[in-house]
């Protein structure tokens, strides 16, 4: 009876979490009846306080994951499609998708971060075209087993995907972009997209023009929107809140929603499944065993 599926993303850059505790983290999420566990994929901030400072990687977390949950579907919110060379990238979605019995949705984009860019190397302009190459290399090999690949940017030969992948066609893919250009490369073959909740202001009202626009994005590339999943980052505090920054850092942060009393927060879900959101990533303030534990009697409202 749940209106649509929620899940947390796991921290990022909040404090320096050990594994121990990740793997509490994503036990607890099961055990509440949670839906879903992602993680961000990024390698270096450098504008978040007097030090540099860096998640786990992600791909990494993501098999361990897979490995200590049993239920939880898991992904990257999302995979930055520059970070790997995108044969690679495939194969290791393939991987997880297989340890985790088929529970993986494969999240993409094109980055933003110039910070790790330059510290790891990585080539950062004409990042959207690159993807576009990329994610025709990734959607290929994991659908169709195989991919022969000439581009600019990329050079795959007769690369076929062995293992064959646990799933006929492997995982879902999700699109982690509002962009136009980025919304015509995907919207033909993605089976979801997000959007992160500065850019509808963590709100219903904030939504439905975004919503509105990739719906007609939809159309424009002869995709029924009814046929893509859609898909929303929600930052909820509670009321031990530190603050989280989770944007860019031009960027203004939205007013959070509450998650102190369930029943409200249960109605304001409701509210993004009434405008017809399918799933929802919670960003939680704080991001502890104790924040993840408290959303059970919201989810316990929810299904009722």
């Amino acid at each position: 009876m749940r209106p649509l599926k929620v899940g947390i993303q796991l921290p990022e850059v909040e404090r320096v979490v050990r594994w121990p505790e990740l793997a509490e983290m994503a036990h607890t999420a099961e055990a509440i009846g949670l839906d879903s566990v992602w993680v961000g994929d990024h390698l270096l901030y450098r504008d978040r306080g007097p030090n540099p400072i860096g998640p786990w990687e992600a791909w990494s977390v993501l098999a361990a994951l897979a490995a200590v949950t049993k239920r939880v579907e898991i992904g990257p919110l999302v995979a930055t499609a520059s970070f790997h060379n995108p044969a690679m990238i495939a194969t290791k979605a393939s991987a997880v998708d297989e340890i985790s019995g088929g529970r993986l949705i494969l999240g993409l984009g094109a980055g933003w971060n110039d910070t790790e860019y330059r510290a790891f190397g990585f080539p950062f302009e004409q990042r959207v075209s690159r993807f576009e190459e990329a994610f025709t290399i990734i959607r290929r090999l994991l659908r169709d087993g195989h991919v022969d690949f000439t581009g600019r940017f990329f050079t795959v030969s007769d690369l076929p995907l062995v293992p064959p992948p646990r799933r006929p066609g492997g995982p879902p893919l999700l699109i982690g972009s509002i962009g136009p250009r980025m919304l015509e490369i995907t919207l033909p073959h993605v089976d979801a997209w997000n959007a992160w909740f500065i850019s509808f202001d963590n709100s219903v009202a904030g939504y439905l023009p975004v919503r509105d626009r990739v719906d007609e994005a939809c159309g424009a590339v002869g995709r029924d929107p009814a046929d893509v999943e859609r898909t929303l980052a929600l930052l909820i505090a509670f009321s031990d809140a530190v603050g989280r920054n989770a944007g860019r850092e031009d960027q203004p942060i939205p007013d959070p929603i509450p998650g102190v009393d369930p029943g409200a927060l249960a109605d304001t879900l409701r509210g993004f499944a009434d405008a017809g959101v399918a799933q929802v990533q919670l960003l939680l303030d704080p991001i502890t065993v104790g924040s993840i534990a408290a959303l059970e009697p919201m989810l316990a409202v929810l299904d009722g």
